[in-house]
């Protein structure tokens, strides 16, 4: 009963603006006035107000609302768990067996190489073949040496 005196209140209030409004010959202010001020009358005439004030006194809703934001956040932890860690057990586990299986996983450029056998090459056979190749006819000392400074 008080929550439909108190629409009827603020209607009439609205009205009472939306009139003061046109009377100042704002005539499109006044009518959206007019209108906002009609929706708690009409919420009062077609029953919401009594449902939602039914509603908001009865402990088991709130109980019940309360459920729903637990879940929510549940959800929502899950998902931001899997988003850091890369997916479900099974997804992991693939990618896990792909970079096993690769032979060059950290290369920027595709491996053609057979497998296992090429990739237990140990990495002084690698080191080796690097310093064997023929010294570039450029001089480089230059660029090395800021390299050097910077750290890289």
């Amino acid at each position: 009963m008080l929550a439909e005196t108190v629409c009827s209140a603020v209607s009439a209030a609205g009205l009472g603006i939306a009139a003061i409004t046109a009377y100042r010959k704002r005539f499109l202010a006044a009518t959206r006035i007019a209108a906002y001020s009609l929706v708690p009358v009409g919420l009062v005439m077609t029953g919401v107000v009594q449902w939602v004030s039914g509603i908001v006194f009865k402990p088991s809703v709130w109980l019940g609302f309360g459920l729903l934001g637990v879940a929510w956040l549940l959800f929502m932890t899950t998902r931001a768990v899997e988003r850091r860690t890369g997916g479900t057990r099974k997804e992991r586990r693939a990618a896990a067996a792909a970079q096993r299986d690769a032979v060059a996983p950290r290369a920027s450029a595709p491996s053609l190489g057979g497998g296992p056998a090429q990739a237990a090459q140990p990495a002084a056979k690698a080191a080796a073949k690097a310093k064997a190749q023929p010294a570039p006819s450029e001089d480089f000392s230059d660029i090395e040496a800021i390299l050097k400074k910077h750290g890289i």
